[in-house]
């Protein structure tokens, strides 16, 4: 079989969009992959930028999909804000996001009146001026802007989306301050994940489908980068970014040969 890429490696961190799942789907090898790892008592990790769903409806939807994890497996970027927030004094928070993920931060003063911090995550369709403009007062009037990622755009049913960066950027130029990012690519959010994983980052090989905040942000620290192609990765959209994956896979499915 020759060298294994993945020698030395302890622990596994996957992105969900991309590498377990696509369009909603099991993507295939996934389950049994997970299985494999549980079985070895190799730990894992499932790290995702989703801001739409709390953590109590991720871990459903991976059961439904009969993924055999532990709520304290999933790493989301609404619970590294929170975790942010446990260590400010009694902040009052706008929150800017769908009302599943306003579940994750019911121990938090909620206020759309001088908050201190705004919290950035996905609304989908509903952006709009009026929303945007709310938020750029509120950053004006000294409010601190958290983005739960800064994610560029994902992929369904064969069609990319715009993400929320655009929006976090925008805010961050009409205001001269700069957001504090919660999710991938953030050091801190993989800091997190490894010491909860309890590894050393080259100890710990994350799986992802983004060039930027799956590979570039591991890679930062130390993690090994592994590509998966069975998302929305294109070399058409994503051949300018200065990052080398350490390894390139057709899916998750792959490591089962090497572990």
């Amino acid at each position: 079989m020759g060298e294994n890429p993945f020698e030395g490696i302890k622990g596994f961190f996957f992105d969900l969009d991309g590498v377990l799942v696509q369009n909603g789907e099991t993507i295939t090898g996934a389950v049994e992959t997970l299985n494999i790892l549980r079985d070895k008592e190799i730990p894992f990790r499932i790290l995702t930028n989703r801001t739409t769903r709390s953590r109590e409806s991720l871990y459903k939807y991976l059961c439904e999909r009969n993924f055999s994890v532990q709520k304290t497996e999933i790493f989301s970027a609404p619970q590294a804000a929170v975790h942010f927030l446990r260590h400010q004094e009694n902040p009052k928070c706008c929150l800017v996001m769908r009302e599943d993920a306003k579940r994750d931060f019911s121990e938090f003063i909620q206020t759309d009146k001088d908050p201190d911090f705004v919290i950035m995550g996905d609304i989908a369709e509903s952006w709009n001026f009026p929303i945007l403009n709310s938020i750029f007062n509120k950053l004006m009037k000294g409010a601190r802007l958290v983005a739960l990622h800064k994610g560029r755009f994902w992929k369904e049913q064969g069609e990319l989306h715009m993400d929320i960066g655009v929006f976090v950027t925008g805010l961050e130029y009409i205001t001269g301050k700069e957001a504090l990012v919660m999710g991938k690519p953030s050091p801190d959010f993989f800091m997190m994940a490894l010491e909860d994983i309890n590894l050393a980052s080259c100890e710990v090989a994350m799986l992802g489908d983004d060039i930027v905040s799956d590979i570039g942000g591991a890679q930062e620290i130390g993690i090994k980068g592994v590509l998966c192609l069975s998302g929305k990765y294109s070399r058409e959209h994503d051949h300018h970014y200065d990052i080398k994956p350490d390894i390139t896979l057709p899916s998750i499915a792959e490591i089962k040969n090497y572990i």
